[in-house]
């Protein structure tokens, strides 16, 4: 574009063809590394069909020490060095998080350091002014880096990989046993839940991992893959002789057929298709084929090798086959078929051939990715079905067979356990709120400011030290009477104590400021008192009482204060917006300072 030289031009564009043609070949070499199924399936015996596993998302080291040092100095008065210990215990964590264990003590770190972040948030990223570090996160699939300085970027990540670590949980069940297969569909159920979170929570997110595109397909895979346990499930539970429980079987595996093809749809839609690694599409592609394969397998099997029905099981078989046909088979009535073997086997013999057809279809598309040849547990499988059609077929077909073989109809899907989206329990894991030196965060939080900390030399007077005081963590003055000696000493109300006679009171119940005041001599005590920037005089400090004794306002503010946040900083894409509230760990350290005393107000 920047020349009208047409030899330039066309050098150009040679040379972009070989940097093209290199970037396509690594593409593949990525996409081979990242979407490897073998490595994340389990070692038993048993043939099962491989899952589709994720990848960790990677993320670079981060150095907090030197800017969370400055802002705790220049935001919080404190000496930055003495919460050295802290920050490096928080990178420590972090530090962790990157390589977790592939099972439930992995998952508990990676939800302990999600939880740690909403402290981080609260104590660190104030609405107006970045921290000044970027989080650097890799894309599962592709490996292309992405960065962002809003923490929202961070907390979706780790999120994903809560996800995207129950989905490799998942894949490493045994899933020939109950046990397995139970674990299986919880672990997939909870990935589906994860993602799901991940997809109504945030938008706009820097790499296509977290797009709402890629979200949406990630869930309705992990559900085909809780349908296909479920399937599993009832091969290991229903006696395989009886001719409901082989119907019930037919629609089931149409079920997983019906939820696989939806997922083939989403991966070959045009935002999610150039993404998506080949060997997933075609492995989801290879399922619904071969799950068709099945269901008719088990419609013939139910047909040609259970007895034909009494005159007392026929009203509740009946009523069973209306429902199992998408179309009524063509021919004699659904009684007719049921009771005469040769109708039977005519019928089952169309299954069988639309089964064979189906299983045939499922090894073509097989065979057309090079990195699902590899899998011969896979290509075990296929041949494995298709072999027992054929077989079945063989032993039912007579030579003197004249009538042509019709078209079955399709089989209705239906399943007796439908799959659960299970959203993150964050509240399953206790944290404890690592800053908790720097005081409740109802007071002590990014997003307030307060004047300088002021000293003030109170004596007891007649009528005691002149206020009234309110609250727990920190104790707030909510009264200053006129004349007194607190309002004499420069106290005003909506002032919080936070130290007296040198003893830290941040954290400090009512009775225990009561009683470090009563405690006094007749040298006068020395309290330390803050006053929160906008909540001056007694109307202020009234609305902060009524808002914070209201139960969800610190919440929603904090939520807003986040959303202006992301919204003010400058970086090129900002992830927006970390909008639905969390449940949060019981026994976080912030806490609503007026709740516990109300309106009472008792006088000193």
């Amino acid at each position: 574009r920047a020349t009208s030289n047409h030899k330039v031009k066309e050098t150009v564009a040679l040379e972009l063809s070989y940097v093209n043609s290199n970037l396509q070949l690594l593409k593949e070499e990525l996409e081979e590394l990242n979407s490897s199924m073998d490595v994340y399936q389990n070692d038993s015996e048993a043939i099962s069909v491989p899952m589709i596993p994720l990848g960790l998302k990677e993320t670079k080291e981060l150095d907090l020490l030197v800017p969370l040092k400055d802002l705790i100095s220049e935001h919080y008065g404190e000496e930055g060095v003495l919460f050295e210990k802290e920050i490096k215990e928080f990178m420590e964590l972090r530090q962790a998080m990157r390589t977790p264990s592939r099972n439930e003590a992995g998952l508990e770190l990676l939800m302990e350091y999600y939880n740690q972040l909403y402290f981080l948030d609260s104590r660190f990223f104030p609405p107006t002014k970045g921290l000044g570090v970027f989080f650097h996160w890799y894309d599962s699939l592709t490996g292309v880096p992405s960065h962002q300085r809003a923490l929202a970027f961070e907390k979706g990540s780790v999120l994903f990989n809560i996800g995207a670590l129950h989905t490799q949980i998942g894949a490493r069940q045994d899933r020939a046993s109950l046990p397995g297969l139970n674990q299986a569909i919880d672990a997939f159920q909870k990935a589906a839940g994860a993602f799901n979170y991940l997809k109504e929570n945030f938008s706009n997110a820097p790499s296509l991992d977290m797009s709402a595109a890629s979200l949406n397909m990630l869930v309705r895979l992990m559900i085909a893959q809780v349908q296909e346990c479920v399937f599993e499930k009832m091969t290991l539970l229903r006696a395989q002789h009886d001719f409901l429980a082989r119907l019930q079987l037919a629609q089931e595996a149409a079920r997983v057929e019906d939820v696989y093809s939806l997922v083939h749809q989403t991966m070959t839609q045009a935002h999610v298709k150039d993404y998506v690694p080949f060997s997933w599409i075609t492995m989801v592609h290879v399922k619904s084929e071969h799950f068709k394969a099945l269901s008719h397998y088990f419609a013939a099997i139910a047909l040609c090798d259970c007895p034909v029905a009494s005159d007392a099981e026929l009203p509740e078989q009946e009523k069973a086959f209306i429902q199992f046909h998408v179309t009524m088979p063509e021919g004699p009535s659904l009684r007719i078929i049921l009771q005469d073997p040769e109708e039977r086997r005519k019928l089952g013999k169309a299954h069988l051939k639309k089964a064979i057809m189906k299983h045939e279809e499922a090894m073509r598309i097989h065979g057309l990715c090079k990195i699902l040849r590899k899998m011969d547990i896979l290509q075990e499988v296929l041949s494995f079905a298709h072999k027992r059609s054929l077989s079945k077929y063989s032993e039912i077909d007579h030579e003197e067979d004249f009538f042509e073989t019709g078209d079955a109809p399709d089989i209705h899907p239906k399943t007796h356990q439908k799959p659960e989206i299970k959203s993150p329990n964050f509240s399953q894991v206790k944290v404890t709120d690592l800053f908790h030196r720097l005081g409740p965060l109802s007071v002590f939080s990014a997003k307030n400011k307060w004047y300088p900390l002021r000293r003030v030399h109170l004596m007891r007077g007649e009528n005691g030290f002149g206020f009234t005081l309110r609250g727990d963590s920190p104790v707030l003055i909510a009264g200053v009477i006129p004349g007194g000696c607190a309002a004499e000493a420069g106290l005003k109300e909506g002032d919080y104590i936070i130290s007296v006679n040198g003893k830290d009171c941040k954290w400090s119940k009512h009775a225990e400021v009561v009683q470090l005041l009563k405690s006094t001599g007749a040298e006068g005590v020395e309290i330390g008192v803050i006053t929160l920037q906008g909540s001056e005089g007694p109307k202020a400090a009234d609305k902060k009482a009524a808002a914070m004794s209201s139960g969800g306002g610190l919440l929603k503010s904090n939520k807003e204060n986040n959303r202006k946040s992301l919204m003010n900083n400058k970086s090129a894409s900002t992830l927006l917006v970390w909008s639905k509230k969390s449940k949060r760990s019981k026994k976080s350290t912030y806490g609503v300072p007026f709740t516990a005393v109300g309106d009472n107000e008792v006088m000193y």
